[in-house]
């Protein structure tokens, strides 16, 4: 099954396959599809434990450990995110189980696509294990398809001018369109969004604001983040928009700081995926920050985003924390 434009499939009230394949390097909708195959599996067991794991952490053995058959007889999710950095022998292991998966067990692998751990790829696809691609979407009408899709998931409705204008304003980045999304349809009473509404809805600056933000707080400049917070919320910018904008900073950050030595230029620039500019101002950034810090401010953005989307009773707090955190998580002040 293919993905393209954001529209995935409803996996609700279906009990999924033993083994699932995600395959591509569209994040959000990778992650969007994982997720679904998750939450069909808790939908049809609600005890199913779920084991959330990284490909290059996955030793020998381990697999067959977690899909032994448990004493209650509940269901077990095991899921395997960056399935292209699994061990040779690991592979071998899933590909054998997924000839003879268990029946108390769902595994769902995500592989960006690519030529590393092709293996893995071809193995469970021969051994039958259901396979969802996900399409990169690159152009212009994908991704005002990707943002009529997200409406449409809701129950609701944009007009043609206004998903461009949508599109005009946030930019390319599926994560700021799909949030600019929820927040639009949750500010606007409206069955279908028209320009007149996305104009009004930017006015306070929303996109530069949470940008803003991103820039002190990760350049580790708190009373400039602090202060910039205030203001963005006081002029009703989303919290989920600065949310989002902060998530988007510290993975730049992480993207650029991951990417092999001696890449650089226009070649570092398309392995991230990022125009040039904005290379050369997250090579800037990431003076002082280190792998753990970075980690535990990602998690921290992770901890807020629940906070704001409704786990918590105070995003101001939650989001003025965050901030706190990701300065505190710099390492060469």
């Amino acid at each position: 099954m293919s993905v393209g434009h954001g529209m995935l499939p409803d996996m609700a009230g279906t009990d999924p396959a033993p083994v699932t394949l995600v395959v591509g390097d569209e994040e959000l909708l990778a992650e969007r599809a994982v997720g679904g195959v998750v939450a069909a599996a808790r939908a049809a067991d609600q005890g199913s434990e779920v084991h959330d794991l990284v490909g290059s952490k996955v030793t020998s053995g381990e697999l067959t450990q977690l899909t032994s058959p448990s004493l209650f007889g509940d269901r077990s999710v095991v899921v395997i995110r960056s399935a292209q950095d699994l061990a040779k022998d690991v592979i071998a292991e899933i590909v054998a189980y997924t000839r003879q998966p268990s029946d108390d067990t769902v595994i769902v692998l995500a592989h960006p696509g690519g030529v590393k751990g092709k293996a893995l790829v071809d193995g469970v696809k021969k051994a039958g294990a259901k396979v969802i691609t996900v399409d990169k979407v690159t152009k212009a009408g994908e991704r005002l398809d990707f943002i009529r899709g997200e409406f449409k998931r809701a129950g609701r409705n944009i007009s043609g001018d206004a998903a461009q204008a949508l599109l005009d304003a946030v930019g390319n980045d599926l994560r700021e369109l799909a949030a600019a999304s929820s927040q639009l349809m949750f500010d606007t009473e409206d069955k279908t969004i028209s320009a007149a509404a996305v104009a009004r809805y930017h006015k306070g600056r929303a996109e530069v604001t949470g940008f803003n933000v991103a820039d002190s707080a990760v350049e580790g400049r708190l009373a400039d983040a602090l202060e910039q917070l205030r203001w963005a919320l006081g002029t009703g910018v989303a919290p989920v928009l600065l949310v989002s904008a902060l998530a988007g900073g510290l993975r730049s950050l992480a993207k650029v700081g991951s990417a092999p030595r001696n890449l650089r230029g226009g070649q570092l620039a398309s392995h991230v995926g990022m125009p040039p500019w904005k290379v050369d101002r997250v090579r800037r950034q990431l003076n002082g920050w280190g792998p753990e810090g970075l980690s535990r401010a990602i998690q921290a953005v992770a901890s807020a985003d629940e906070q704001v989307k409704g786990g918590g009773a105070d995003p101001a707090y939650a989001l003025e924390h965050t901030v706190q955190v990701i300065v505190a998580s710099r390492t060469g002040r």
